[in-house]
């Protein structure tokens, strides 16, 4: 997104923007580069896309904005309050693509909860695909927090879901309009998240790790914009989604070993890339790991 053209955008009719440093961990290692490619290069796509005459832009936000919340739901017109690099580029990238706004050129902001569920690019660097993982493979639901921060949560499909209905949408209900994207009774404290995996996975028991700390983002989410404007139905729940990981996690006999490695947590995977020298420290692909990768 760094290197894109005008060109890339000539004969489309719609963006929809996912592409950026993935979580607030991954956004820690160098703060400015998580501004560099979440805020400025999405601020460069939307341009370059606007130029080209795209109508459309969906931009795939995020419900950290509202960061250290508190206890009360925040709806969309909510203070923000991001507590992470990562956060502060999906409000910096917001306020930059509501003043490109008009009747030519309709940015969208989908701010999604926190993940989770079985998709082709499955992470268990996400709460509940972790804590599901380490109680099917050890027995043990392993929480690295205290538990008391709130985190809303909705199914990577339902997510999915949430764009489609804001393409289908008539273009002026969604023009400069952002969406919370999830479930209202699906804000859960993490503790809670913790006690569903335990009691759904059989044989399993909570288990604090060492040096336990209190995660300072917390917040509850209001979706009810979502549901009324935008005709949102969606699909899954806590227990469901559960129920799907154990199943993906049974069939695919995963080890501890594997899902906490570089395979299916990111931070791992783009420090695994940076050791074999296939990506530099601006997070770009090197020739040769450019090569290894189109080969691959």
């Amino acid at each position: 997104i760094r290197d894109v053209s005008e060109s890339d955008f000539q004969g489309v009719d719609a963006v929809i923007h996912l592409a950026g440093l993935s979580n607030d961990t991954l956004g820690s290692i160098n703060a400015g580069l998580t501004i560099d490619i979440n805020y400025h290069a999405t601020v460069r796509v939307a341009k370059l896309a606007k130029k080209a005459g795209v109508r459309r832009f969906l931009f795939s936000s995020s419900c950290s904005i509202y960061g250290s919340g508190g206890e009360g739901e925040k709806r969309e017109d909510a203070e923000f309050n991001p507590v992470t690099p990562y956060g502060e580029s999906k409000v910096l990238s917001e306020s930059a693509l509501a003043e490109l706004a008009d009747e030519n050129f309709a940015p969208t902001y989908l701010r999604n909860a926190t993940a989770y569920g079985v998709s082709p690019r499955l992470r268990f660097d996400l709460v509940v695909n972790n804590l599901t993982a380490w109680a099917y493979a050890t027995g043990k639901v392993h929480l690295k927090s205290d538990g008391s921060a709130w985190r809303p949560i909705v199914h990577i499909e339902d997510i999915s879901r949430a764009f489609v209905a804001a393409l289908d949408a008539d273009e002026d209900l969604v023009r400069n309009r952002a969406y919370n994207v999830g479930v209202t009774n699906e804000n859960f404290r993490v503790r809670e998240i913790a006690e569903v995996i335990r009691d759904a996975v059989p044989g399993s028991e909570l288990k604090h790790a060492n040096g336990i700390f209190s995660d300072n983002r917390c917040y509850k989410v209001n979706f009810d914009r979502l549901y009324t404007e935008l005709n949102y139905k969606p699909y899954w729940n806590l227990r469901k989604g559960i129920r799907q990981i154990c199943n993906t996690l049974n069939s695919a006999n995963l080890t501890v070993e594997q899902f906490e490695g570089p395979a299916y947590q990111r931070l791992a995977h783009v420090q695994e890339l940076m050791n074999k020298d296939q990506l530099d420290h601006d997070l770009r692909f090197r020739c040769s790991g450019m090569d290894q990768r189109m080969s691959a």
